[in-house]
């Protein structure tokens, strides 16, 4: 795993208080040639309730279909579907028999109401009796807001943490535009997994193709970052929406998940350094990266010192904050703009939606102006990516805005450094 450090200012005024943000990127090592892979261990949990019939549900099984085909016999998969209730049908183990799979996959068809609470225990429970030392994903895809069962937002995601806990990544994919965004994105945060919007069916099935990608080239497992601070030096923002804990005093760690092979993922923190009394070279941090990687189950551990130079106030004064840093905090301010106007347009609040997105705009050109060429491309990107969001409202309603703009904040800042998906719609 590579990992590197830039600090936004590595000069602090001598005896003045100061904030400094620190961006780590990290890259995840290459898939080794020629090496046969861990065996892949995959869970769908599929709404079957009856606004999925028709072209809905239809496409979900050839989606499915189209992932059992890719599958080796020896992994792992299984089926679970809920509407009123949950029901297994295929039970998770090795695809020794792949058309009795299919047969069983295609005659699935639409029930009652949504108990998706049902369906995530028993897709864990399905799971957890065949998973191995790499893992697994559970995979939840619902197109509907939760009307019996478990409902609570909170409930959920002590599920999909605890399943983490496990080895077990848990990724949603709202169906169409009638889905509760905020508890599927709730899950895929807890679960340290992808939240993905599809309209259609086509763009179902490669959203699922491409959570298959990601499982079957995955080449670190669990990762976490552990931040131990020096005396007095506090954490004051973890830009990134991942879960994050403190396990002790001056300790935080920060739960990152798993890495496919060669991809990139960028963490943004500020700290706050109080008024040092020496001059000189000053540790006011060490970052420990903790994984496991594939496909040989090896732990690694790496460290990484954060150090601040303490100079006299007028050599301070003259500093340039790093560009690549400083382009990443405002482009992490205009992710938080892009949640705020996914959260207004769910509500059905047009004008206040769009009020964030200008400011996502806004913030998004103040990141564009001094970032270097190699990051530049990335922010135009996301600049395109909101002006076609913008001009959806209008034709495409507000449904479609929210869950829009939450997946690409998902994108951009939990998921930070990922190349997006292609735009199957």
């Amino acid at each position: 795993m590579k990992i590197n450090a830039l600090l936004d200012v590595n000069l602090v005024a001598h005896e003045t208080e100061d904030e400094v943000a620190v961006l780590l990127e990290l890259e995840a090592p290459p898939a080794v040639a020629d090496e046969a892979r861990p065996q892949a261990s995959f869970q769908v949990v599929l709404d079957r309730s009856g606004s999925m019939d028709g072209a809905p549900l239809e496409g979900a099984k050839q989606a499915l279909v189209a992932l059992v085909r890719r599958l080796e016999p020896t992994d792992n998969f299984g089926l679970v579907t809920f509407e009123n209730e949950a029901q297994v049908v295929v039970p998770a183990g090795p695809l020794t028999d792949k058309e009795a799979t299919i047969e069983r996959i295609m005659a699935v068809r639409t029930g009652g109401m949504t108990d998706l609470g049902a369906g995530v225990l028993r897709g864990l429970r399905e799971l957890r009796r065949v998973v191995g030392e790499s893992g697994g994903t559970v995979l939840v895809v619902s197109d509907g807001h939760v009307n019996s069962g478990i409902k609570s937002a909170d409930e959920f995601a002590t599920l999909a943490a605890k399943a983490y806990a496990e080895g077990i990544v848990t990724s949603t994919l709202g169906y169409g535009r009638g889905y509760d965004e905020t508890l599927l994105a709730a899950i895929a945060r807890s679960g340290n997994g992808n939240h993905v919007f599809a309209d259609n069916p086509d763009a179902a099935g490669a959203a699922i193709a491409g959570e298959v990608d990601g499982l079957l080239s995955k080449t670190v497992q669990g990762a976490a970052l552990t931040i131990r601070f020096e005396p007095a030096v506090e954490m004051l923002r973890l830009y990134n929406d991942l879960p994050a804990q403190q396990i002790g005093d001056g300790t935080v760690m920060v739960e990152l998940g798993d890495l496919f092979a060669a991809e990139s993922r960028k963490l943004l923190l500020k700290f706050r350094v109080p008024a040092l009394a020496s001059l000189g070279l000053a540790h006011i941090a060490t970052l420990e990266l903790a994984y496991v990687e594939l496909p040989a189950l090896v732990e690694q551990t790496v460290s990484l010192p954060i150090n601040v130079n303490v100079v006299p106030g007028d050599e301070a004064a003259a500093r340039v904050p790093h560009p690549t840093v400083h382009s990443e905090v405002l482009f992490q301010e205009a992710q938080d703009a892009k949640r705020q106007a996914s959260e207004a347009f769910e509500r059905g609040d047009v004008q206040e939606g769009r009020k964030h997105l200008r400011e996502t705009k806004h913030q998004l050109g103040l990141a564009l102006e001094g970032a270097p060429a190699d990051v530049a491309s990335g922010i135009r990107a996301d600049l395109d990516e909101v002006d076609g969001l913008d001009v959806s409202v209008q034709a495409m309603g507000s449904a479609y805005a929210s869950k829009m703009s939450r997946e690409s904040y998902h994108r951009g800042n939990r998921k930070r450094g990922r190349t997006p998906r292609p735009d199957a719609s």
